[in-house]
């Protein structure tokens, strides 16, 4: 018999096999560049399903691809020839309003969370699409609105439960297998499959300060020169992403993108000053619903549409750096293609760099250039762009990229999502997979030091 149906016979969920009615529609993920082809797709119902696929995986020495909802852009949750596990059909959650604790499994997005948190005026710090699920954000690092009020979404991990290579179950947190805790807040999918976790809550919302202040492309440069002194002094919960963008007839614009992660009278002030870096062309910050405020992003990252990453941190906003962000992006081939720089300060900040996996704490921009097409046809003229882009903006690196910005072809890159870290999880990672079993991830070897 072979191991896939052997599986079939030992699954609660689903096993969709290549050439069968939905399985070209279940392959698809967020990136539509990425087109893999594996054997068969589980989709675990439970923990039991997620250990069934492991050890079946193991001992048939099959790929193993893990899923849950498919938006990383490097295309990670598929594998060709090989198994995917499908966590997306994992969606319980668990609020204790009591305890600020919230427990959730893999396949919930953050969308699912902040509709059953928001409900008593609580969240975790997550990103900045909806449609992400939680388990790679929080296992890879997590920047996101709330992170200069209450830290990167690793930061507010309690706990963890996860299949090992070997197909056992452990449950890791500061007291129990703590260092695989340590390496599973920021060392992405290298340890195990996690199949819950457990995350503290803050108080925010349900009306929040955000939305976009827009100006002229031909004020980008002052604009964002005066932003450089702007960030130095703000205030922990205000988070502001600059953006280059165009609307929807073409034109370039810049976009200062901003949430305030405290009182609607403090954020009102707070944000003021956005508005006078330049002579603005649109203000539309003020009082909005935080739940519409964490899913205001997604019509501009549509599921299928074709995507590149491209990033690294930044010590300073310098006029170099500036000059090169603009001369670029005026040269884009797409009008969906955006380029940000991400303002990482305060609490996230604050973390000293061996307290997680995730050490990319000291730098406080974060640039990430995401070329968006949708046309097979204009692959190749994007991805040109945005290589060019990225090597111009090089030089003013530090050398450190974000694990969950990495995308496919970019794993020699993987030593500078981890920085000082990188040992000590090469040792753990020896640890809990020494076959380097769960290898579809930005990979960490276990014998690469």
């Amino acid at each position: 018999m072979s191991a896939i149906s052997t599986l079939g016979g030992l699954l609660r969920g689903s096993l969709i096999r290549e050439g069968e009615r939905d399985y070209d529609r279940v392959r698809r993920i967020w990136n539509g560049r990425i087109d893999r082809r594996p054997l068969a797709i589980a989709q675990c119902m439970d923990v039991a399903d997620v250990i069934a696929c492991v050890k079946v995986a193991r001992e048939h020495g099959l790929l193993l691809a893990i899923r849950g909802s498919g938006h990383a852009a490097a295309g990670t949750s598929l594998c060709d020839g090989g198994l995917v596990v499908d966590l997306s059909r994992m969606k319980g959650i668990r609020v204790s309003p009591g305890d600020a604790v919230v427990r959730a499994q893999p396949g919930v997005t953050w969308g699912d969370m902040d509709h059953a948190t928001q409900v008593f005026g609580l969240a975790v710090p997550g990103g900045t699409d909806s449609e992400v699920g939680i388990a790679g954000l929080s296992l890879g690092g997590g920047n996101g609105w709330l992170m200069g009020a209450f830290g990167a979404t690793c930061d507010n991990l309690l706990a963890a439960d996860v299949v090992t290579a070997e197909g056992k179950f452990l449950t890791a947190n500061a007291a129990e297998n703590a260092d695989l805790f340590w390496a599973l807040r920021g060392g992405g999918g290298n340890f195990g499959v996690v199949t819950s976790l457990a995350y503290r809550m803050h108080r925010i919302g349900p009306t929040v300060i955000a939305g976009a202040v827009y100006y002229p492309f031909d004020q980008a440069r002052e604009v964002l020169a005066r932003f450089a002194d702007f960030a130095h002094d703000a205030p922990d919960p205000l988070t502001v992403y600059p953006c280059l963008i165009r609307l929807d007839d073409g034109t370039p614009v810049l976009c200062m993108a901003a949430c305030y992660a405290g009182p609607v009278s403090e954020g009102e002030g707070a944000t003021a000053d956005l508005c006078r870096l330049g002579t603005p062309l649109a203000n539309q910050l003020g009082p909005v619903a935080y739940v519409a405020w964490q899913s205001s992003m997604d019509p501009a990252r549509p599921a299928g549409r074709r995507c590149a990453i491209r990033s690294h941190f930044l010590a300073e906003l310098a006029d170099g750096f500036i000059d090169v962000l603009v001369e670029n992006f005026s040269k884009c081939p797409s009008r969906h293609s955006v380029a940000i720089v991400e303002h990482c300060h305060g609490a996230i900040a604050r973390v000293a760099p061996e307290a997680t996996a995730f050490a990319l704490r000291r730098n406080p921009y974060h640039f990430e250039l995401i070329a968006f097409w949708d046309n097979a046809a204009e692959t190749a003229a994007n991805l040109e762009w945005a290589d060019r882009f990225f090597m111009q903006t090089s030089p003013f690196s530090t050398g450190e990229v974000y694990v969950n910005s990495l995308d496919e072809g970019e794993g020699e890159r993987i030593r500078e999502a981890y920085g000082v870290n990188y040992g000590r999880l090469i040792r753990i990672k020896r640890q809990y997979d020494p076959t380097n079993f769960f290898r579809c991830n930005q990979n960490i070897l276990p014998a690469s030091e």
